[in-house]
């Protein structure tokens, strides 16, 4: 679960204070863990000044907080500082933009050339996709793997998103899918004809950023014409 510190002080230095903030990023280079961090100074009271430091884990703040350069830091900080600074420790419960990063990197990841991609990057393991093309729903990482290696195995592709829209933890990616037809798809022997498809997808998050559910809506009808499986 993605974690945030907030620190909270007064300061009337605040320059020395960004400065000492750029201090602590070159001291720690290649082992701080913090993913995001954001100064903000109060448009009321110019002293007041706020850190918000994002981390993957608890565990991996707690890691970042016993580094030697971070003890160092904080102690000069609180030189800096009118008063002792506080802190708020908060488990991120939601985050839209995570969710969209994640996604856009779930259609990266089924594009992606060579092996099976590390689709537990962002799908997790009890995943449930609801696809009106198949029969039955796909439950669980192995049974989207065997769905993704069909398509694999028929197609070169890749998917352009177009537009994605988040509500609380759902993402609904609108996306153009383009491909060459390679390899046996359905029964077609590959043609080697280039085609090419839209549709939407809405997919499910949980607290940590991975997608538990989906739901798609594509023209497969459509494709089969393009490949002269049926009339058009």
């Amino acid at each position: 679960m993605t974690f945030v510190q907030i620190i909270d002080c007064k300061t009337s230095r605040v320059d020395d204070l960004n400065r000492l903030m750029d201090k602590w990023v070159e001291q720690t280079k290649g082992k701080r863990t913090a993913t995001h961090s954001i100064v903000g100074k109060d448009r009321s009271d110019a002293s007041h000044v706020v850190e918000i430091v994002e981390f993957p884990s608890y565990d991996v703040a707690m890691r970042n907080s016993q580094l030697p350069e971070t003890d160092r830091i904080f102690r000069e900080m609180v030189a800096l500082c009118d008063e002792m600074p506080t802190f708020t420790d908060l488990d991120v419960v939601r985050d839209e933009q995570m969710y969209k990063a994640n996604a856009r990197r779930f259609f990266e990841l089924l594009a992606s050339e060579g092996e099976l991609p590390p689709l537990d990057e962002v799908v997790a393991e009890s995943y449930h996709d609801h696809d009106p093309t198949n029969a039955q729903d796909t439950i669980g990482m192995d049974a989207l793997r065997r769905e993704v290696e069909m398509w694999r195995g028929g197609f070169d592709y890749d998917f352009a998103v177009e537009d994605q829209i988040a509500e609380g933890d759902r993402i609904c990616t609108r996306w153009t899918w383009n491909a060459t037809h390679t390899g046996d798809f359905m029964g077609i022997q590959p043609t080697g004809k280039k085609v090419a498809q839209s549709g939407m997808t809405i997919q499910r998050f949980r607290e940590d950023g991975k997608i538990v559910e989906a739901w798609w809506n594509y023209d497969l009808l459509g494709l089969m014409q393009q490949l002269g499986a049926i009339e058009g």
